[in-house]
């Protein structure tokens, strides 16, 4: 009976020992863990616009020293010719996002919300992802509903696709609805989409008479100018240029320096549409 006995005691005193080696269960871990709602910083802050580019400590300070504004901005993936990435209108919003951010003043952005509406099933296209209409505007409510929670009370919703306007509509709606009784600001700014001025503006101020329908690819040379100054690998420049192909619509993209100097009064002249936008919807609000 002993010879039998033994062992099996001897494994039990082995599985105990190796328990007591695990980690502490998670909430015992958190017991021990600094408080990162008080916790003083112990390095400079970065200045950076982006939400998921900062530290907790570095928003929490942000937002106590008086930044009550947040920018959810809605792309997407899908086709766009030969040379511009699916992720063409989330590239445009990392620009202008940027842009609109640092103008506005007192304002960070939220992540990219990068996936654009749709039919899931009928998503066919390589790279093309869709969240049905019901994800994307719950994606959009539930983000607003974070930010509000933190403390941000000015909340503007815009995008860069067209197809998502009336998801963003609807929601920025129902949480004004909702948040009626809060001192909150939601307002979906529809004027940010506005390409067709910018086509307008390219032609008349920068000398540019583009036809986008001139190769038929779904890509501008103003989409393209303004995506470069995220990064000119998102419109595939040198690959373009090694197979003499740095043109859109019969408008060269060369020289560089006379491209990026286009995008970046294109980006300007988005800004400025936009934050006169913004500025009539708090000037309606009594803001």
């Amino acid at each position: 009976m002993m010879r039998h006995t033994l062992p099996a005691f001897a494994g039990l005193t082995i599985a105990l020992a190796a328990l007591a080696l695990l980690p502490a269960p998670l909430h015992a871990q958190r017991d021990g863990m600094k408080d990162m709602a008080t916790f003083p910083r112990p390095i400079e802050a970065v200045d950076n616009v982006w939400i998921e580019e900062l530290t907790m400590l570095e928003v929490r300070d942000l937002l106590a020293a008086g930044t009550n504004t947040a920018l959810i901005l809605t792309g997407g993936i899908e086709e766009n010719g030969p040379y511009l990435t699916t992720g063409k209108h989330n590239h445009v919003l990392r620009v202008m996002g940027e842009s609109i951010a640092r103008r506005l003043g007192g304002t960070l952005v939220a992540p990219i919300v990068t996936i654009e509406p749709g039919d899931p099933e009928r998503a066919s296209t390589p790279g093309g992802i869709r969240l049905s209409q019901e994800t994307f505007m719950a994606v959009l409510r539930d983000m607003a509903t974070s930010l509000k929670a933190q403390g941000f009370t000015r909340i503007f919703i815009m995008g860069d696709s067209g197809g998502n306007l009336r998801g963003m509509t609807a929601v920025a709606d129902e949480l004004s609805g909702a948040w009626a009784g809060d001192d909150v600001l939601i307002a979906h700014i529809p004027e940010y989409y506005n390409y067709g001025d910018v086509l307008t503006y390219q032609r008349d101020v920068l000398g540019i008479d583009e036809d986008p329908r001139f190769e038929g690819l779904h890509d501008d040379y103003y989409i393209t100018s303004i995506i470069m100054h995220d990064d000119p690998e998102y419109v595939r420049l040198q690959q373009r240029i090694d197979a003499g192909k740095a043109s859109i619509n019969g408008i060269s993209i060369l020289p560089v320096e006379q491209t990026l100097e286009h995008g970046r009064r294109l980006i300007e002249f988005r800004t400025e549409a936009t934050l006169a936008a913004i500025q009539a919807v708090l000037a309606a609000a009594g803001r």
